[in-house]
């Protein structure tokens, strides 16, 4: 998780204006609140992330609307500069660290892939998210979207599931069955169409 923040960091560092304010893969967020989301994860233990979802009734929209806003700068420079204070934060949430591991990848694609920034992670660290979320739901309804497709990837021997196959790129794999539509258009076989219904 410090490697891929730092990474993702190093990206955002030339960031403009039009580029912070760029929507992301991720609903209606732009990029600087995805950035800020990021900084939130990193900032909530697992006290306090149950405090917060039981006072937003369980609504996870607005539990991550709030710990958004907290994070969010008055401008994107302060964004960042949150953001930078957490690059190598062990604080987490509950739930298992690749489900931590996934919400950093995932992200960071949200952000990379709309602006055009063709960094992506190691192999071993996307295969890791990979595995994870084809095994279950958690933060995304990633199991349910795998869910009677066999996941195949080109550039590793990670292979999962069985029915209709879909093959791509690990990270293409991972990004779609986490709901980004985007990441399909990387990926062929029979099962891609029924992948990509389940996207959208």
């Amino acid at each position: 998780m410090h490697a891929e923040r730092s990474a993702l960091a190093d990206d955002l560092a030339e960031l403009d204006s039009a580029q912070w304010a760029c929507r992301s893969l991720c609903g209606e967020w732009t990029v600087e609140q995805v950035v800020a989301h990021l900084t939130a994860v990193a900032s909530v233990g697992p006290l306090r992330w149950v405090a917060s979802v039981l006072g937003a009734r369980f609504d996870t929209d607005l539990h991550n609307a709030r710990r958004l806003a907290e994070h969010l700068g008055t401008t994107p420079d302060d964004t960042f500069a949150n953001f930078r204070r957490v690059l190598t934060s062990t604080t987490a949430p509950l739930g298992p660290t690749a489900a931590w591991l996934g919400e950093v990848v995932v992200h960071a694609q949200d952000i990379r892939r709309p602006l055009g920034i063709p960094r992506a992670p190691a192999i071993e660290v996307t295969t890791e998210v990979a595995r994870f979320y084809a095994r279950k739901d958690f933060a995304v309804n990633s199991g349910t979207a795998a869910d009677g497709l066999r996941l195949t990837a080109t550039d590793s021997d990670y292979t999962t599931g069985s029915g209709l196959e879909v093959s791509g790129p690990t990270l293409s794999l991972t990004m779609a069955i986490a709901g980004r539509g985007a990441y399909c258009d990387d990926l062929t076989g029979p099962g891609a169409e029924m992948l990509r219904a389940r996207c959208s």
